[in-house]
């Protein structure tokens, strides 16, 4: 059956609703803008220009905030859907370009971006110049779905149906620590009350103080006086005879600086996991992409 619609009857522009959405989602004009590629003027006069198509208030300015009105909140539901839709429009669009040449996002956390994909990348570009490559340099979880990556390398299996996934290996990871530091902690199990190391932390150090106790470690918050998300930091810091960091063993052994501390403990085994949209990977440029990234890291 044939549904009838008043097309007459859409009177706003579909751009302005973007622009809304996207100020809805991330929670201010500003890192909308920046997440569109815009200005936040330019944002706030689209926005502004909606509300003056459908004759409502969107948004109260509280402070330096804005927050939803009823009618936003309202309208934002209605919205979402018409995002999520476009996103599949273009997920399907990219799906069905059978053509090498063009751009494929990759996103990783900061260690894999700076020491796992460089080497990778080159050869890649050696084989299929017509290929452009982003990066995407995040330790957070970027959304495939919303199309803020093509490819994931990711240390977890997603649980979104509509995501592919593939393990690619686990990753050996130890302890590090300069020579000079090693000497003045005691390395023996279980750790006593003196001489204890110190642990260079994450901001989840519950996930970290979980993965130590795997490895034999009593530990607590107490055991980690320097917190910091960055991968990198971590491993400067412990070249600095900071403390202990925990890093991927094809890092650590290659780093002249450190040695392995607790060398008789077995590595924590962090699995390695390759993501891609489902529609996505029907596309030869990222199927390709993606294939020869687990090829290679598998390696």
């Amino acid at each position: 059956m044939r549904l009838c619609m008043d097309w007459r009857a859409v009177k706003f522009d579909w751009n302005r609703a973007r622009a809304f959405l996207v100020t809805v989602e991330e929670g201010s004009l500003s890192a909308a803008a920046r997440a569109l590629g815009t200005t936040q003027p330019t944002l706030g006069r689209q926005v502004s220009a909606l509300e003056h198509e459908l004759g409502i208030v969107l948004f109260e300015r509280v402070g330096r905030t804005l927050e939803l009105t009823p009618n936003g909140l309202e309208l934002a539901s209605y919205i979402r859907n018409m995002g999520t839709a476009a996103a599949q429009v273009s997920l399907a669009a990219a799906g069905k370009s059978q053509s090498l040449e063009g751009s494929v996002c990759i996103t990783a956390g900061e260690i894999d971006a700076a020491y796992l994909l460089p080497p990778l990348l080159k050869k890649l570009r050696a084989e299929e110049p017509g290929i452009t490559i982003e990066i995407v340099v995040s330790n957070e979880t970027m959304n495939l779905r919303r199309r803020e990556a093509d490819i994931a390398i990711r240390s977890f299996k997603p649980d979104q149906v509509d995501l592919i996934s593939e393990k690619i290996k686990d990753e050996p990871c130890r302890l590090y620590a300069t020579p000079a530091y090693l000497d003045t902690v005691d390395q023996t199990l279980p750790l006593g009350v003196d001489n204890r190391p110190e642990f260079i932390g994450f901001d989840n150090t519950d996930r970290q103080i979980s993965a130590l106790t795997q490895m034999g470690f009593d530990v607590g918050l107490r055991d980690f006086p320097i917190i910091t998300h960055s991968h990198l930091i971590h491993l400067r810091l412990a070249k600095e005879g900071v403390g202990l960091a925990i890093l991927p063993e094809y890092i650590g052994d290659t780093q002249s600086e450190l040695v392995r501390a607790f060398p008789n403990t077995a590595p924590l085994n962090v699995p390695m996991w390759l993501v891609s949209h489902r529609e996505i990977k029907t596309s030869r440029r990222i199927r390709r992409v993606f294939q020869f990234l687990a090829d290679e890291l598998a390696r």
